[in-house]
């Protein structure tokens, strides 16, 4: 076995490594190589990319609905997990107290730390985007930060949004200003004057799906307040890497990357990749070629220079495939180059090293330097002899830090989060308290709600068996996705890696088996394919790919039960011809509406003997989410991804009467792309909207829309879970874990039944506060209140005196546990029947 087949099977749990002996060839090497493009292609769809202007106006649009709501709202809770980590793209060192460490997550934000990781604490949940590209803490002033917003590796789930510009802290990280480059798409690294912390470096690579000007080197004199493009190669190559002199700043190195991306093509190399020196500050620029790598078939290169003996660098290539091309170090300040022994690191890159590039030497040492690719190698002699040092260590490395006062220290950042090591890289401690893990869905164990599972990006299936943030582990290898715990028998769970990996466990999940039996292996299947419960017999469940099957023996074996429901096989890699979502109507199990990432929507209501097509009058948008009345077959909610090109498009409608019209009600959400649509199972009207850029709920089916609650990160929310008997809604986030709300003390108490002309009333009634009851009798009469279940079990009886007629006000505490949940307040009078009296219940 090579080096990448030993790694990747050294930090794999048991369950992935039968997953990946049950894989053909070629599916391994797809399943353990890059991610594909499919949160971009949700988004771009129909057109293949995202305006940049639709996009800035909606975040906008976003922002100033949060900043304009109340601050009194019900908070979100935090719900783990802190112990997985996610992936890092930079890490930072403040430069005399080595306990202080800012991270920067892929998609999650900046951390920070002030015992050395103990805690830590997000700084940067105000920003526009937490999308973190670098750190840069100025050498002179540490308390001066500066911070680069977009991921410049050119893979993940990060990558459907570029970044927001550059961002300076003037306290460590407590407040931030927006310095611009706003359209500078992703910055690769940020160098500042090693005296001057006004003065700074900004690699900036440029829009990952389109090409455009505002990439290359930029610099400013004053702090951000005006920035100078210095280095520009061509519309499609930007900077990725730079470096400043640490005796003399007016000498500085600059990388630039040829990189063009495309829904249907990827090209990651070029003439236009260089390392490239000035020794005025910027003004003039040499490309650097003696002894290195030169023409079209160049890639991503990363390079690092030695403090302690600055004339000494060290190169690291790829080709424009991605892979290994070498380590490179010069002697005499770049003027020439050569090649090192660096055979032993020819599988490090496997054929993706555009998602890596980095280099480090050693700030004390000029023969000490380490190489990051999958695993990290480090040298000791100059290049002339490598070693493998990150062994148990989370694969893909992005960043390194090696303290200065102690080289032996090192910090590094990968997508398994921060890995600390205080022997040269010899063992490593991972740390298990930063909430950066990219969720794709959620679920809840219903015969123990305090069981939490989900699907996340590098690391799995997750769960707690104890609803604590730190015990989480993974039950299921791959990029986590669906995962099901039969809401009957929680012996059976079921997970899914990508491309619809679907399993079955019949252990409550300590060992899984696959479970496609019966499904089409040509059939196409989503990057993350939808599986759902049949919402009254999870025996039977129902899974998407071009055509929907059904298994009624909990997924022994499926059957189709319809024909291609898309417009056939997707196009390069901007959909997949494939059915993206599912929506099993619990009033009606005949009833099934689905839909695909090619813009339609289906439904049967004969359980797939008969399909009608229901998109005329739908936006041609990826379809993301559909939800339906639990009442009323015929009402559903379609959510849609996507951007505005010239009109408004709405990204949530509903019909009344089974798609065959539709309403938008969408107005008054920000434009953004809408990804899980929950209707409240209980109130009429109310909906739950997961959306890019937060949550919004609605009391009145759309005509108001509100932010929902206090506390969520500005991060993509991609996934709902509700546990009905608590009231409790948890959402998954991409890039910071999962959090949970009570519903209950966001809607308040809530009249159920509006029908009713007489006294007695429906109330969702929740915990043991007491209930604010308002009489209004149209006689003095005595009154008698009952409280009893759906059942008709009496809970509670109270006797009011006789009063004057109209409004008595006054506090009900029954002295009982009431469990959420709809109960029945019956209104009576011993002294006459039929006297109307009318009760309010209000919050208390």
């Amino acid at each position: 076995m090579n080096v990448m087949s030993l790694k990747s099977i050294s930090f794999l749990t048991l369950p992935m490594i039968f997953l990946l002996s049950c894989m053909h060839k070629t599916e391994k090497q797809d399943f353990i190589r890059k991610p594909v493009d499919e949160m971009f292609a949700q988004r771009a769809y129909p057109h293949g990319d995202i305006p940049f202007e639709a996009f800035s106006n909606a975040l906008d649009q976003a922002l100033n609905m949060r900043s304009n709501s109340k601050r009194d709202e019900v908070a979100w809770n935090f719900a783990g997990p802190l112990n997985m980590g996610g992936r890092l793209s930079a890490v930072e060192v403040h430069p005399s107290q080595p306990g202080v460490i800012y991270a920067g997550a892929a998609s999650g934000g900046v951390f920070r730390t002030v015992n050395g990781g103990a805690s830590w604490q997000p700084l940067f949940d105000n920003a526009h985007v937490l999308s973190v590209g670098d750190i840069a803490i100025a050498p002179s002033s540490p308390q001066t930060i500066y911070v680069g917003t977009g991921e410049a590796n050119a893979g993940g789930g990060s990558l459907a949004y570029d970044g927001y510009g550059i961002y300076r802290s003037d306290d460590g990280g407590e407040n931030w200003q927006h310095l611009g480059l706003t359209a500078s798409g992703s910055i690769g690294r940020i160098a500042v004057h090693p005296t001057d912390p006004e003065t700074v470096y900004v690699a900036a690579m440029g829009r990952l799906f389109a090409n455009n000007s505002e990439r290359g080197l930029y610099k400013t004199n004053d702090g951000g307040q005006n920035w100078e493009q210095l280095l520009f190669v061509n519309d499609s190559t930007g900077a990725v890497d730079v470096l400043v002199h640490p005796l003399n700043p007016e000498t500085v190195f600059a990388v630039t990357w040829e990189r063009v991306r495309r829904p249907h093509r990827r090209s990651y190399g070029g003439q236009g990749c260089g390392i490239w020196k000035s020794i005025d500050g910027g003004q003039n620029w040499t490309k650097l070629q003696l002894g290195l790598p030169t023409g079209q078939n160049v890639g991503r290169i990363g390079i690092s220079m030695c403090e302690s003996a600055p004339e000494t660098l060290y190169a690291i290539y790829a080709d424009r495939t991605g892979y290994f091309d070498g380590v490179y170090k010069t002697t005499n300040g770049g003027n020439s180059w050569t090649r090192t022994n660096d055979g032993t690191l020819g599988g490090m890159y496997s054929s993706f090293g555009w998602w890596f590039g980095r280099i480090y030497a050693d700030p004390a040492n000029p023969n000490t330097v380490y190489a990051l690719g999958l695993d990290m190698f480090k040298s000791t002699d100059g290049g002339n002899s490598w070693v493998m040092t990150t062994s148990g260590v989370h694969v893909d490395q992005h960043d390194l830090v090696i303290l200065p006062q102690n080289t032996n220290t090192l910090y590094l950042g990968n997508d398994g989060g921060l890995y600390t090591s205080v022997n040269g890289g010899s063992g490593w401690t991972h740390n298990k308290f930063l909430p950066v893990t990219q969720f794709y869905t959620c679920e809840i164990d219903e015969q123990k709600p305090e069981r939490l599972y989900g699907g996340a990006q590098d690391l799995g299936t997750l769960r707690t068996l104890t609803g604590q943030f730190g015990d989480w582990y993974t039950i299921y290898g791959g990029d986590g996705f669906r995962v099901l715990v039969d809401p009957t028998d929680n012996n059976f769970v079921y997970a899914e890696y990508q491309y619809g990996g679907f399993a079955r466990s019949v252990n409550g999940g300590l060992s899984f088996s696959q479970a496609l039996n019966g499904i089409n292996s040509n059939d196409r299947k989503n990057w993350h394919t939808p599986v759902v419960f049949n919402p009254l017999n999870p025996k039977s469940l129902y899974l998407g790919a071009n055509r929907l099957y059904k298994t009624t023996q909990r997924a022994i074996l499926w059957q189709a039960i319809s024909s291609d429901l898309t417009k056939g096989p997707g196009g390069g890699n901007l959909v997949y011809g494939t059915i993206s979502c599912i929506e099993v109507s619990k009033a009606d199990t005949n009833v099934i509406y689905v839909g695909t990432d090619d813009g339609k929507v289906w439904v049967t209501q004969d359980e797939g003997s008969q399909w009608t097509d229901i998109s005329a009058g739908l936006p041609n948008r990826w379809v993301t989410t559909l939800s339906s009345r639990p009442e009323n077959p015929a009402i559903i909610y379609v959510g849609l991804s996507g951007y505005r090109y010239d009109s408004y498009i709405p990204h949530i409608l509903k019909s009344e009467n089974y798609g065959l019209n539709w309403t938008d009600i969408s107005t008054g959400l920000p434009e953004v792309p809408v990804n899980k649509i929950l209707a409240d199972p209980l109130l009429e009207g109310v909906l739950y909207v997961a959306t890019d850029f937060g949550m919004y709920y609605t009391t009145n089916d759309g005509q108001e829309w509100n932010l929902m609650g206090s506390g969520l990160p500005n991060v993509p929310i991609t996934d709902l879970r509700l546990y009905e008997p608590e009231r409790k809604l948890l959402c998954a986030t991409y890039g910071r874990s999962m959090y949970s709300i009570n519903l209950d003390e966001l809607t308040g108490f809530r009249e159920i039944n509006h029908n009713l002309t007489t006294g007695l009333k429906a109330y969702y009634l929740h915990g043991n506060q007491g209930f604010g009851i308002t009489l209004e009798m149209q006689n003095a009469v005595n009154v008698q209140l009952t409280l009893t279940d759906l059942s008709g079990k009496v809970l509670a009886v109270k006797h009011v005196g006789a009063s004057l007629s109209g409004q008595k006000h006054f506090t009900w505490k029954p002295g009982i546990r009431i469990k959420p949940g709809i109960y029945i307040i019956a209104a009576q009078s011993p002294d006459q029947k039929n006297v109307a009296v009318k009760v309010v219940v209000s919050h208390q």
